[in-house]
């Protein structure tokens, strides 16, 4: 079984070293995109998919729509694609333009107990079994300069690209968590 498939680069703010792309990595992609922007065809997906580096077949792109539970839906941008939310949420999730980065904000203003950089790295303390979920809406935001984050029970290590330093970064939590600022 052969499929036309090439790697794209890894982190959400492009930085040098290649995301595997295995299936696995693939299908996350096709979902960060449903979720992200309103995709109405295979064709604009496999697109979107191609600006990324990602070159699938149709017959690859609709297996993977179907095993992500990718479903076409009615919205105010007409039929789009929209997949089953994550953890115990099973509501089908499609873009809104709006729903992720509004969210982060009002996320760090609840749970956002403490923000520390050094470094590039900047350690953010939250209430007990709330970090995993706070990693989780910084990981979904378009928020730049973020390379990555790793939850713990009450804490979240983000790593910000060594450009943006994490005092910069851990300066923007804060003024989110103080509702200073509304992400765009």
């Amino acid at each position: 079984m052969s499929e036309n498939v090439s790697g794209g680069t890894g982190g959400a703010s492009g930085g040098s070293n290649s995301a595997p792309l295995t299936k696995t990595a693939r299908q996350q992609k096709i979902i960060d995109l449903i979720t992200r922007q309103s995709v109405r065809s295979q064709i604009e997906l496999a697109e979107a998919l191609a600006t990324d580096g990602i070159t699938v077949t149709q017959a690859t792109l609709s297996r993977d729509l179907a095993e992500v539970g990718a479903v076409k839906i009615r919205s105010t941008a007409g039929s789009v694609y929209a997949v089953p939310g994550e953890g115990g949420d099973r509501s089908l999730q499609q873009s809104t333009g709006e729903s992720l980065d509004a969210k982060l904000p009002r996320i760090l203003e609840e749970l956002l107990v403490s923000a520390v950089a050094q470094d590039n790295m900047v350690v953010l303390r939250t209430p007990p079994g709330a970090a995993q979920y706070l990693a989780s809406a910084i990981d979904r935001s378009s928020m730049t300069g973020i390379f990555g984050t790793l939850a713990g029970d009450d804490t979240v290590l983000v790593i910000a690209d060594s450009s943006v330093g994490g005092e910069t970064v851990a300066e923007t939590f804060l003024e989110y968590a103080a509702g200073g600022l509304a992400e765009g």
